[in-house]
């Protein structure tokens, strides 16, 4: 995503942007130059060498804001909807587990409302409208302490590989130790 609030300017963002424009409108009426204007306005020179050339072409309008980049996919009737089919549980919706992954939640949306969303848009729709990922309080119950401590002394270390070397090396470039 590209802005912090998780896909977009807020209202109130993209009204301030929109004052510092017309601000910039009235500067290129007084005939100041564009360094003195971006440093005023603590904008760049750039986004105002852009501003006036929109607004020599268009006029004033031509600045204006235009509304949010792109609307939600989602409605908040349709979101309220998911939240109730998510509230079924994965297995109502054909999963073998009760457990929700952002990748199912992503399948549910394509087949329920026939939109197509990215995981991470998926997980930005989610923590949008409130919600949070689930870390397990406690571990299971039917946890397997012996097959735990076997898999980490045998299967582990031939996933993770050695750390060091098992003899010396340099680091230089010329020397065959390093190689």
């Amino acid at each position: 995503m590209r802005y912090a609030q998780g896909g977009g300017l807020t209202d109130e963002r993209r009204a301030f942007r929109e004052k510092l424009r017309m601000d910039a409108t009235e500067r290129f009426r007084q005939g100041d130059e564009n360094p003195v204007i971006a440093h005023d306005l603590r904008v760049s020179v750039r986004s105002v060498q852009r501003w006036r050339r929109a607004w020599s072409q268009n006029g004033p309008r031509a600045l204006a804001s235009k509304g949010p980049a792109s609307l939600p996919l989602l409605s908040d009737e349709l979101f309220a909807v998911l939240e109730r089919e998510l509230a079924k549980g994965p297995v109502a919706h054909g999963w073998p587990d009760q457990t929700w992954t952002l990748s199912r939640i992503k399948t549910l949306i394509g087949r329920r409302f026939h939109k197509s969303y990215t995981v991470q848009g998926v997980a930005a729709l989610l923590k949008r409208h409130g919600w949070s990922c689930q870390v397990p309080a406690r571990r299971a119950i039917e946890r397997d302490e012996t097959a735990v401590a076997g898999w980490v002394k045998e299967t582990w270390p031939s996933v993770e590989g050695p750390w060091r070397r098992s003899t010396p090396g340099s680091s230089s470039r010329t020397r065959p130790d390093s190689r």
